[in-house]
């Protein structure tokens, strides 16, 4: 039954890793998109206040990057611990298993990248 419980955790947390994975990106693009509206806006000469407003909502997606890469590295903390505890009752195979890994590598690797 243990054995069960932790699987089904380590499937949870393997896909919060995902899904914040998803939003990171998507905050990403936001900012893209944003920042491409608001020196868009510049060039043709927008309204000050207009103006004003789309760099209020750059800086808003701006700020929410830091903090999902923050709940991100928590996750990935949290995935790691259920791995090492079920590594500790012999439990390491399983297709729930290779996701986590897999997941694992894929959020270190989005790391490395954006430190360098």
């Amino acid at each position: 039954m243990l054995a069960m419980a932790t699987i089904r955790n380590l499937k949870i947390k393997t896909s919060t890793c995902k899904r914040i994975v998803k939003e990171l990106h998507s905050y990403e693009k936001e900012v893209e998109r944003e920042a491409a509206k608001t020196a868009d806006m510049k060039e043709k000469g927008a309204d000050p206040y207009d103006l004003k407003q789309q760099e209020n909502v750059l800086a808003e997606s701006r700020m929410m990057i830091p903090d999902c890469r923050k709940r991100l590295e928590a996750s990935l903390a949290d995935l790691k611990g259920t791995l090492a505890e079920l590594d500790e009752t012999n439990e390491k195979e399983g297709p729930e298993f290779e996701d986590a890994r897999s997941t694992m590598t894929e959020v270190e690797k989005l790391f490395q990248t954006a430190e360098a």
